[in-house]
């Protein structure tokens, strides 16, 4: 099993999709209108094999509340060039925090949906666990 595809709530698809590509350097997989009243954009932050998707007319992912998507995590190995790539762009991106030995930094996009950036000391990674039955 791959987590691959995250649901985020916005008010606006055109105004989010144009920050996350423009701001935070999103790349866009898909912007599609499979039907009448209903759009899917799904972006990737750059190195992910993960997504986000928003739209409108998708039960349950365009009914949630905008801003309600919090604490969404981007694993970096430089916490520092990650938060001053997004800071030239324009996003509000605050000081790198040390939590015991992992860095993190806070951001929000437009609606309130709130990201941090992540750091792990280098002799504390450890690969993602494989064989999981699925």
């Amino acid at each position: 099993m791959r987590l691959e595809l995250v649901p985020l709530a916005v008010s606006d698809p055109d105004a989010a999709k144009d920050w996350y590509v423009d701001r935070a350097g999103f790349e866009v997989n898909v912007d599609v209108t499979p039907r009448e009243g209903m759009r899917v954009v799904q972006l990737t932050p750059p190195g992910s094999s993960c997504s986000v998707v928003f739209g409108t007319g998708m039960p349950e992912i365009s009914d949630q509340v905008p801003g309600s998507t919090k604490a969404l995590h981007l694993v970096t190995d430089d916490i520092r060039a990650v938060r001053d790539d997004l800071r030239s762009r324009g996003v509000d991106v605050k000081e790198v925090e040390d939590m015991g030995g992992v860095l993190f930094a806070y951001f929000a996009d437009p609606d309130g949906n709130s990201w941090l950036l992540q750091e792990f000391p280098k002799d504390q990674l450890q690969p993602p666990a494989a064989g999981l039955a699925g």
